[in-house]
């Protein structure tokens, strides 16, 4: 059964999580935007607060919340900006997360455990130049030789681009068989034929790191492969469903901060003899913001109830960021309404929100996508099978054994 009350840990991590941002990344992330600079340090001070492995088991490094917590950390973060949490749902969403439910026993103590603990940092290289939705349309190979693989191709729109050091990169193996011939493996930075370059000129997110990588004949050893040969694509889609639970999270973070600075403004602001909060058509676009939140909110949390179930939530995360991530755009168009003239110059960070809040429509699953995934799951057209492996039920084992000890 559902319980929407939080625990007292969960308290206590969102007025943690809401401090830091307060004093570490709102007086600066105007300036951050404009220049397109990504804070590195950032990362490092969110592992001082145990936070870069928030939802991994502690056993692997981690702090062993369920995964609701990461969804309130994800929140919280985005609600200063959406480049920090972009940072989190990447190292941990996309890829720590997955090497979780995927990888081997040697595979998370090489890599895993480094990367819950913040010492290294995760990335996802899933998107190329011409796939991106489609993602058998990839043209990243990764062909055996010997006891390696040699990988030659590019992947873009990669977050942490220039900063993380492993990469969870997904190429053909054997392109005969399209989507079922694609494998995944741990790249690492330092491998030779590696190389990044960040892209700029964003609409949004400038405060963050994306770019592009370069596979010139990337020698990578076969105790790199994930899973078997030809489950990449499997492996893809269950990261996915990871890595958009922290993106819908993260947009009630923006729904949020748009509220925040709309009702603020509201109380400070006065026409036609009264505050701009007593004009029902601004109440009426308060009303759909909190509106948007709560159902967000809703949406979001019930799928972390079934992550932390061991359940698997492929539609109702499909969902939860579809909806959040289009209210989160529509707050932050209202919220820059409701600001006027002030809301189009950088004065007011509502401008800025409404940038960063277009990304998320797009990434991991365009609105279109989940729009079609939607559909075919209430038509019949698509079933959720269980998968071979899946994230471990929270409590995690260990902390189960203490609660009975």
């Amino acid at each position: 059964m559902m319980n929407f009350s939080f625990s007292e840990e969960q308290i206590m991590l969102r007025k943690m999580v809401r401090s830091f941002v307060d004093k570490e990344i709102n007086p600066y992330i105007q300036e951050w935007d404009e220049q397109q600079y990504f804070e590195r340090s950032i990362m490092g001070r969110l592992a001082d607060l145990d936070l870069m492995g928030v939802c991994i088991p502690e056993e692997y490094g981690g702090s062993g919340m369920d995964y609701n917590s990461l969804a309130i950390v994800c929140e919280e973060l985005e609600r200063g900006d959406t480049a920090f949490r972009t940072a989190v749902s990447v190292h941990t969403g996309l890829n720590s997360m997955t090497l979780l439910q995927w990888g081997t026993e040697e595979q998370k103590q090489k890599y895993l455990v480094p990367q819950a603990k913040g010492l290294k940092v995760g990335a996802f290289g899933l998107t190329e130049p011409n796939a991106g939705s489609d993602v058998a349309a990839l043209q990243t190979t990764a062909v055996q030789d010997g006891d390696d693989y040699i990988f030659n191709g590019s992947k873009t729109w990669i977050s942490l681009c220039d900063v993380a050091d492993n990469f969870l990169v997904f190429a053909y193996t054997d392109k005969s068989k399209k989507h079922k011939g694609i494998s995944a493996f741990i790249v690492e930075r330092d491998m030779p034929g590696f190389s990044s370059k960040a892209i700029k000129g964003k609409l949004g997110i400038r405060a963050g790191n994306t770019g592009e990588i370069f596979l010139e004949n990337v020698r990578v050893p076969k105790e790199n492969l994930v899973g078997q040969e030809g489950e990449g694509f499997k492996i893809a889609m269950s990261a996915l469903d990871n890595g958009r639970f922290t993106v819908a999270a993260g947009a009630c973070g923006t729904i949020m901060a748009c509220l925040e600075e709309s009702v603020k403004y509201c109380h400070e602001r006065s026409t036609f003899g009264k505050e701009i909060g007593k004009h029902q058509l601004v109440q009426q676009m308060i009303a759909k913001m909190e509106a948007g939140l709560q159902m967000s909110r809703l949406l979001v949390y019930r799928a972390g109830y079934l992550k932390n179930e061991g359940i698997r939530n492929t539609r109702e995360t499909s969902l939860a960021k579809w909806q959040s991530c289009d209210f989160a755009l529509e707050a932050a168009n209202d919220a820059v309404q409701i600001h006027g003239a002030y809301g189009f110059s950088n004065e007011y960070p509502v401008e800025r929100f409404l940038r960063n809040a277009k990304a998320p429509v797009i990434y991991e699953g365009t609105r279109e996508i989940h729009t079609i995934m939607q559909g075919e799951y209430v038509l019949g057209y698509r079933e959720d099978k269980p998968l071979s492996k899946t994230l471990p039920a929270w409590p995690f084992e260990k902390q189960r054994e203490e609660a009975v000890n």
